[in-house]
């Protein structure tokens, strides 16, 4: 783990990996998007509404991937100082509030034509309303203080406190009598049917490709801008120095 800290070594593998992220989210999308909305058959409850699965579960499932990484970077960076550990969920948890924020939307929007309404105080749908807190929190402490590494401090902790989230989101609809329908995956199988399962499966992988693809490109940013602002620091810190050397040299 410790060879991936240095930042040359960690981005060569991500470049590598970048153009195959790439290709599988443009292939993915382009099977999974005609199976969804034309080749799948119409669920025999719901009709066509039920399409809207294809972008929720992926984006729910991402949702919680996404923090899953961000706290296991946060744990890294806190117990070993791992400097990519802290830049990778630094860089994830913008994309996990977006993701998250996508599944309560099209949740909403599902919810209207099944339930009546857009939103109902259901154990899954404000787990999910948590995680999306979480990840504003962890974004927001992140700044919240003068000294960067306190704030960096602070927002592990939060991440590493909020994966007690976790499972309660994926256990909710066992746990407690809800409005929300069952996981699709269960301990006594599949919960639809296997012509729509397919589509589904190429809708998350893209989903996770996109993500994959903008993580690599954030994290090129970020270490980019710590390498320019270390050169504006050394930079600034040669003048004082040069300033020094003429004094003490000028001085009898």
């Amino acid at each position: 783990m410790h060879k991936y800290a240095n930042p040359t070594e960690f981005m060569r593998i991500a470049n590598a990996v970048l153009p195959w992220a790439a290709g599988v989210t443009v292939i993915c999308f382009m099977v999974g998007l005609p199976l969804a909305l034309i080749a799948s058959p119409a669920d025999y409850q719901q009709g066509e509404a039920y399409r809207i699965m294809y972008i929720h579960v992926p984006s729910a499932w991402m949702g919680l991937m996404v923090y899953s990484i961000m706290a296991g970077g946060s744990a890294g960076f806190l117990i070993w100082r791992h400097p990519i550990a802290h830049l990778v969920a630094r860089a994830s948890a913008p994309l996990g509030a977006i993701f998250t924020a996508l599944c309560l939307v099209t949740g909403m929007l599902w919810g209207q034509p099944m339930w009546g309404t857009f939103w109902v105080w259901d154990a899954r749908l404000t787990s999910m309303l948590m995680l999306f807190f979480l990840y504003l929190g962890y974004l927001a402490l992140g700044e919240a203080f003068e000294d960067p590494e306190r704030g960096d401090k602070a927002a592990a902790v939060l991440a590493l406190v909020g994966t007690v989230n976790l499972p309660i989101i994926h256990f909710s609809v066992e746990w407690w009598n809800t409005l929300h329908q069952p996981s699709i995956f269960t301990m006594k199988g599949m919960t639809i049917s296997a012509d729509m399962i397919w589509p589904l499966f190429a809708m998350v992988f893209a989903f996770m490709g996109y993500y994959v693809c903008i993580l690599v490109l954030r994290l090129r940013s970020e270490i980019l801008n710590a390498k320019i602002r270390n050169a504006r620091s050394a930079r600034a810190a040669q003048p004082m120095s040069a300033t020094t050397t003429a004094a003490t040299q000028g001085a009898p």
